[in-house]
């Protein structure tokens, strides 16, 4: 993808949890990121809009007003919206097809030559690698636990090997949590009740850290291992 040397671009940074902003993904490492990229490649960035926000389900970008903003200014100044990571647009395919019928060209900073058709292939690609996460990790845990085995082992041996089993199993289960924060931390904004949230989060077809479906219990098991408790 050629970009012209007085090309004028709109950046848009977002951030959905506090969280995020201290793990690198930060509205300030964003902005930095695009506005490296723009120096490299001659852009002039004439205007920044941003989000702090989940922004996900059917009335997604309604609750983006920053990338609303963005995408009527990328229109006026007839120039693309530049982002420093896909997921910084969305991490649902649905969402990305959505933004390439508005008209406005988009750039990542990190797939430069990426078109819209490619953008979405990755989009899916993401998205179905995060659908995949519980599945590889019950999968790598029960081959592990069934590798230790008990056969000829003291009681002493076992009470180790469950209790490195437990670990494992709850390490996993963290990290199955802190990938949904995000949504979590959304769905029980404004003090909402264990079971709207759990409402909310079904409804946007965001599956629990099982794989199924939410309930206040799970919930509350998946908030409390993230402090939100």
């Amino acid at each position: 993808m050629e970009i012209k040397t007085t090309q004028r671009a709109i950046g848009y940074t977002r951030v959905s949890t506090a969280e995020q902003g201290r793990s690198g993904l930060g509205l300030d490492a964003q902005r930095k990121a695009i506005e490296d990229f723009a120096n490299l490649e001659g852009i002039s960035i004439t205007g920044w809009h941003q989000d702090v926000q989940t922004g996900k389900g059917s009335d997604a970008l309604a609750q983006r007003p920053g990338l609303c903003a963005a995408l009527r200014s990328a229109k006026s100044v007839k120039g693309p919206v530049i982002v420093a990571k896909l997921d910084r647009l969305a991490r649902n395919s649905h969402f990305i097809t959505g933004m390439m019928e508005q008209r406005v060209r988009f750039i990542v900073t990190t797939l430069p030559k990426a078109d819209a058709f490619t953008l979405q292939i990755y989009a899916a690609l993401a998205e179905k690698e995060g659908s995949q996460i519980s599945e590889r990790t019950k999968a790598a845990l029960a081959r592990s636990t069934k590798k230790l085995g008990m056969a000829g082992k003291t009681g002493e041996q076992q009470r180790s090997i469950r209790a490195l089993a437990m670990l494992a199993k709850d390490k996993a289960a963290m990290a199955r949590a802190d990938a949904l924060r995000p949504q979590i931390e959304f769905a029980l904004k404004d003090g909402a009740s264990l079971r709207m949230a759990s409402n909310l989060l079904n409804e946007r077809g965001i599956a629990s850290p099982g794989g199924g479906r939410w309930h206040a219990p799970s919930l509350l098991k998946a908030a409390r291992r993230l402090g939100l408790r």
